[in-house]
């Protein structure tokens, strides 16, 4: 029988290297992008698809892109009824997924205590201040494109970081504390730290304001956080008295999907009423994607050497940093919230800013940049010499 609290003592046989957090060994040989699912597996080529539809929708329909850009507002925030519902249907399905209730193992293992304090220290603190870098070096002249960038440095990803680690066969269930803890942090953190970086640090031309960046968080991340709290809770409780596996059987199986096309019907709006605006400026599209590419590499790279670091000699002594952890790690320091970036732009600055258009282009640069980096983690798993215990035996 398991143990009911999370244990860091379980180990492989000794020169085993299979990575822990692995269902079987065949995983690993089979390639990241052949395990996900067909509208995953191609993801960005939808991102693309929508992009160009919407740009072409917005640009030949007479007032298409301004009747988008005014059709009503949603509640508090300045953010058009179409764009607020696919932003909403986009964030349901992935809080749905998070494992809320692994959170109480953060106050029973020491060791958690220190891998969640250098998760925090990389993603609020490092990756922050990376994309603030980078934004000023690869764009010194565009403080509106800089701004969309550093709103993607500050949002940290409690979406696909879960399908990234279970590709990588990384430690789901920290990831799951890892998303949990980062979708509370960020409704505390998010507004603060846009406020400083933007205004303070980047002295924008455009300042956003602390109401408005506090009330888009508790709309777009909020709202579809208790509403995935609440559904999780009376669904395991009530229909699948407690099995997390039929849960996700019958419950987030049949959902998912909506994420995506929350997703796909967000940008395509969002890029039909930007059209004209995006038609020239294609070189505005190329120029942000190069700092982003440096960074989702350059945030992957520290965190795994650093993992690597803390892994050997006297650091053995603050807990276990094997290959689940350096992976669960590496790929949420390296990925980001888009869908909340995309929220904030939209609510500050406007559906048709350049800000957003900043914003839209972090999927379709994140999906296949992390893809690749996946498989880079995997090879690790596979030469490299790690330790094999968990952080988190499944709940």
């Amino acid at each position: 029988m398991a143990p009911s609290t999370p244990t860091l003592s379980e180990k492989a046989p000794e020169g085993c290297v299979v990575p822990p957090g692995s269902s079987t060994a065949q995983n690993d040989s089979v390639s990241a992008f052949k395990q996900l699912s067909f509208l995953d597996r191609f993801l960005a080529i939808w991102i693309f698809l929508a992009m160009a539809i919407g740009i072409i929708l917005g640009y030949f329909v007479p007032n298409m892109a301004l009747d988008l850009q005014t059709a009503g507002e949603f509640g508090p925030v300045e953010v058009s009824v179409p764009i607020s519902v696919g932003l909403l249907v986009m964030m349901y399905p992935i809080l749905c997924k998070v494992r809320y209730e692994s959170l109480g193992g953060l106050v029973k293992v020491r060791a958690l205590w220190i891998q969640i304090g250098f998760s925090v220290l990389a993603n609020w603190i490092l990756a922050p201040i990376v994309m603030v870098g980078l934004s000023w070096a690869f764009l010194p002249d565009k403080s509106d494109l800089r701004d969309g960038l550093i709103l993607v440095g500050i949002a940290r990803c409690i979406a696909m970081v879960l399908i990234w680690t279970d590709l990588a066969a990384g430690d789901t269930d920290y990831c799951a504390m890892l998303v949990a803890l980062n979708s509370i942090l960020q409704i505390v953190l998010f507004a603060p730290l846009a406020i400083f970086y933007i205004n303070v640090i980047s002295r924008s031309n455009i300042e956003i304001h602390y109401n408005t960046v506090a009330i888009s968080v508790a709309v777009f991340l909020g709202i579809p956080l208790a509403a995935a709290i609440i559904t999780r809770y009376l669904a395991l409780t009530l229909l699948f008295r407690r099995d997390v596996n039929k849960y996700n059987k019958y419950f987030i199986r049949w959902i998912a999907p909506l994420s995506l096309i929350g997703l796909l019907f967000t940008i395509l709006v969002l890029f039909a009423s930007q059209s004209r605006n995006i038609v020239g400026k294609i070189t505005d599209v190329l120029r942000v994607s190069a700092p982003l590419i440096v960074y989702f590499v350059l945030i992957f790279g520290a965190t795994l050497c650093a993992c690597r670091y803390f892994g050997s000699g006297a650091f053995k002594r603050l807990g276990e940093w094997g290959y689940g952890v350096t992976v669960t790690q590496s790929l949420t320091a390296a990925s980001n919230n888009f869908e909340l970036a995309i929220a904030v732009a939209v609510a500050c600055y406007g559906a048709g800013s350049p800000q957003a258009l900043a914003a839209t282009v972090g999927p379709l640069v994140e999906v296949p940049v992390l893809l690749g980096l996946v498989e880079v983690m995997k090879l690790t798993g596979k030469r490299w010499q790690w330790s094999d215990r968990k952080v988190v035996n499944p709940v």
